[in-house]
């Protein structure tokens, strides 16, 4: 089988980590620590994306995220260190302080389009414009889209499964828990654990689209690399497991019990977790496994999320 071509920017692999919380031990994959500036599980599927733009001559980097992205920070600054200019389309508001990721769009000379939420319902056709703009002036745009999760861009995370094993040695997991935005990472690892020939459960913990409508994202993203790849496998996709009901009232919104949650579990084990994802994700994982004894065999992955605690700092304070 042959992979596709990467760039090298994540520390890996990152720390399989021990913890005892609650009385209960269990493993945290340490994603956060793929680096600083460059954080999180978005800079797996970068390194595949921004090489495929440069090898096609690509002047402009266009993509798409909340005012708050982890992933329009992570690639911003890559596509700047690759001497790619950039043009984010933001759900949200400009931040006068530019505090959190908003500080890293600016540092890096990002151009900026900031959309109510009707206007970013219609994020794609707004760029497709501004695409055809850029082009018209012989400038040549390469899309990454939301979350980076597409068919190319999940290796990321197929080739993490990889990464996990050798870690994990004689260590016998049971499935792997993940914040699901658009779907990417979770896509990755079915792909992943199907062509290492396991059956692994992935929890998906949905933050920003219905359960329906992430799953039909994941099942798609992941048959469109199979496809794409040629790859000789089939997905179970019964180990695919939605935990619907913890996104705390919608995209962006604080969920006070999570950061409560998040502030007790920094304070035992030094990982912090951030009020939109992650945090989410850990009180799922929380409710469904360390509140029942049932944790040491599912490993809970920490996508990241670090600079997006400092706009809502007062909620942790």
């Amino acid at each position: 089988m042959k992979q596709p071509s990467k760039l090298f920017f994540a520390n890996i692999p990152t720390p399989l980590r021990r913890v005892k919380f609650d009385g209960c031990v269990f493993y945290v994959k340490r994603d956060d620590l793929t680096g600083l500036e460059l954080s999180g599980n978005k800079v797996r599927k970068l390194e595949y994306l921004l090489f495929d733009a440069k090898k096609k001559n690509a002047d402009y980097v266009f993509t798409v995220g909340g005012d708050q992205s982890n992933h329009c920070r992570a690639t911003a600054i890559a596509a700047s260190a690759l001497e790619l200019k950039t043009k984010l389309f933001l759900w949200g508001k400009e931040n006068k302080s530019a505090e959190g990721n908003q500080f890293f769009y600016n540092l890096t000379n990002a151009e900026k389009i900031f959309l109510n939420k009707k206007e970013y319902q219609n994020v794609e056709a707004i760029a497709l414009k501004e695409k055809e703009k850029l082009e018209k002036k012989g400038e040549k745009v390469y899309w990454i889209p939301e979350g980076g999760s597409d068919a190319l861009g999940i290796w990321g995370y197929v080739n993490f499964v990889d990464e996990l094993l050798t870690q994990t040695g004689e260590k016998k997991f049971n499935g792997i828990l993940c914040a699901a935005g658009t779907g990417g990472t979770a896509a990755g690892l079915l792909v992943g654990f199907a062509l290492n020939n396991l059956s692994r459960k992935v929890f998906a913990v949905n933050v920003l689209y219905p359960a329906d409508v992430l799953r039909e994202k994941i099942i798609k993203v992941s048959e469109n690399a199979i496809e794409k790849f040629k790859l000789k496998i089939k997905i179970n996709y019964n180990d695919l497991v939605i935990l619907d009901g913890y996104d705390g009232g919608g995209y962006k919104k604080v969920w006070s019990e999570s950061v409560e949650l998040s502030k007790r579990f920094f304070g035992e084990t030094t990982i912090l977790t951030d009020q939109v994802y992650t945090g989410k994700a850990f009180y799922a994982y929380y409710d469904n496994f360390v509140k029942n004894k049932r944790s040491n065999k599912i490993i809970f992955l920490h996508t990241g999320g670090l600079f997006g605690v400092f706009p809502k700092k007062r909620f942790y304070l």
